[in-house]
C-alpha cells in the first residue's frame, strides 16, 4: 500500500489520522456554513472575516508574552483572532446600516484596514526576542508541521460543534438567505440570523487558521458551495452537498500532505476542492458544461427535425445536410429524399399543430399558455384533449389530439 493510500485509510500514524479527521470536519463545517453566505449573496463577508483575524493573532501573542507566557498557545491565539474578527464583522454591519456605503465597499474597507494592521503587528513581533520563533506566519497559509495533539483535537472538536450549530439553525438561515422580507414577516429576526451566519463563518475561520490559514480558508468557505450548486436546485441539498465536498477536500488534501511531507496542507486542501469544482463545472448532469453542450445539440436536432417536417408537409425541397441526416436516421425520408409513410404522418402532425397553435392564439388571451409556444413544445403538453378537439373543430378535419 502506497503512502497516500495509507494516509487516506488513517494508517499513516496517529497524528496524521487525527489531522485528516480534523481537516474533514473542518471542511464539512466550512462547506455547509459557507453555503448560507453564498445563497445570501454575501460571499465577500467570509473574506472580511478571514482578514480581520490577523490583528487578533498579533495582539493575543503580545498579551501572552507580556503576561509571561511564550505566546504560542493555540487557544489564546484563536480567542484573539475570534475577538478581532467579531469586531470586524460588527464594524461592517454598522457601516452598512449607519452610512450610505454599500456592503462590498464596507467589506473592502474593513478587510484592508484590519489586514494592514495585522501585517504591521506581525512585523513588530518579528523584532521581539520571542517573536522570531513564534511561527505566526503559519496563520497566513496554514501548517500542520508543529501541530500538537491538543491542537488537532481543538480543530476536530470545533468543526463538529459548528456542524451541530448549522443543523440546528438550518431552517431560519435558509429562509433568510432566500427571502429576508418573507422571513421577517414570519417573525424571524433577520439581523440575528445574519449575525448567526457570520458567527458560524467566523468560527470556521478561527478554527481553520492553523490548518488552512486565513488567506486560504476563504476558498474552503466558497468553493464547496459553488461546486454543490452545479448538482442541485434545492437549498438544503446544496448545503449538505457542499459540506460533503468540503469534507472530501479536507480528508484527501490532508492525506496527500501526509504522504509527501514537503507539501503544505492548506494549499493542497484548496487545490483538491478546486479540482472537484472543475470536475463539477465540466460534468455535472444538469448544469455542467458537457450537459449544456448536449442539451444544445439536442435542441438543434429538434429544430432541424421540425423544419424538415414542415418542408415535407409543404412539398418543399430540403437542402440542409444535417436536416437530411436527422430525417433519414429516424426513417422519416428515404435515401432519395422522398418521405416515408411515417414521415408523411409526422409532417401532417407538425403542420396541423402549427394551425392548432394559430387557433389557440386567437381564442386564448392567456399569454402564460400561448406564450409557451416555441415551435418545439408539443401542444398536448399545454392544452387538454378537449381544448385540442375544440381547435380541430375550428380548423376542420379529423381530431388528432390522441395521436398522429
Amino acid at each position: 500500500m502506497g503512502p497516500f493510500l495509507e494516509a487516506l485509510s488513517f494508517q499513516a500514524g496517529y497524528n496524521a489520522a487525527l489531522v485528516a479527521i480534523g481537516a474533514a470536519l473542518l471542511g464539512f463545517a466550512a462547506g455547509a456554513g459557507g453555503s448560507f453566505l453564498f445563497l445570501r449573496k454575501r460571499a465577500l463577508v467570509s473574506d472580511a472575516v478571514a482578514h480581520a483575524t490577523l490583528p487578533g493573532v498579533g495582539i493575543a501573542f503580545i498579551i501572552m508574552v507580556a503576561l509571561g507566557g511564550d505566546g504560542r498557545s493555540l487557544w489564546g491565539l484563536l480567542i484573539g483572532s475570534a475577538v478581532s474578527a467579531w469586531i470586524g464583522l460588527l464594524a461592517v454591519e454598522w457601516m452598512v446600516r449607519r452610512t450610505r456605503l454599500s456592503e462590498d465597499a464596507a467589506i473592502g474597507a474593513i478587510l484592508s484596514v484590519f489586514f494592514g494592521l495585522g501585517i504591521v503587528l506581525l512585523t513588530i513581533i518579528q523584532g521581539m526576542s520571542r517573536g522570531r520563533q513564534a511561527g505566526l506566519e503559519d496563520f497566513l497559509l496554514g501548517s500542520t508541521a508543529g501541530m500538537l495533539f491538543q491542537d488537532a483535537v481543538l480543530i476536530a472538536g470545533g468543526g463538529a460543534l459548528v456542524v451541530v450549530a448549522i443543523w440546528l439553525l438550518r431552517r431560519p438561515m435558509t429562509l433568510v438567505a432566500f427571502d429576508p422580507a418573507f422571513a421577517a414577516a414570519r417573525g424571524v429576526n433577520v439581523r440575528r440570523v445574519d449575525l448567526a451566519m457570520m458567527g458560524l463563518v467566523l468560527a470556521v475561520t478561527v478554527i481553520g487558521l492553523k490548518l488552512v490559514g486565513l488567506i486560504l480558508i476563504v476558498a474552503l468557505l466558497i468553493i464547496p458551495p459553488v461546486t454543490a450548486r452545479f448538482w442541485s436546485e434545492r437549498a438544503e441539498t446544496v448545503v449538505w452537498t457542499a459540506g460533503c465536498i468540503g469534507a472530501v477536500s479536507g480528508w484527501v488534501g490532508a492525506a496527500l500532505s501526509a504522504s509527501a511531507p514537503a507539501l503544505p496542507t492548506g494549499p493542497i486542501i484548496v487545490l483538491v476542492a478546486a479540482g472537484l469544482f472543475a470536475l463539477s463545472l465540466l460534468f455535472a448532469p444538469a448544469r455542467g458544461v458537457a450537459a449544456s453542450l448536449m442539451a444544445r445539440r439536442a435542441f438543434q436536432r429538434r429544430v432541424h427535425r421540425r423544419q424538415g417536417l414542415l418542408a415535407l408537409s409543404r412539398a418543399e425541397p430540403i437542402h440542409d445536410p444535417l436536416t437530411l441526416r436527422i430525417l433519414r436516421r429516424e426513417d422519416l425520408i428515404r435515401p432519395d429524399g422522398v418521405a416515408t409513410d411515417t414521415g408523411r404522418a409526422a409532417a401532417a402532425k407538425v403542420a396541423r399543430d402549427e394551425r392548432r397553435w394559430s387557433i389557440a392564439r386567437q381564442l386564448h388571451h392567456d399569454t402564460a399558455l400561448t406564450g409557451r409556444y416555441d415551435g418545439l413544445t408539443p401542444i398536448e403538453q399545454v392544452f387538454t384533449p378537449d381544448e385540442i378537439t375544440h381547435f380541430d373543430a375550428a380548423i376542420g378535419g379529423p381530431n388528432l389530439a390522441g395521436g398522429t
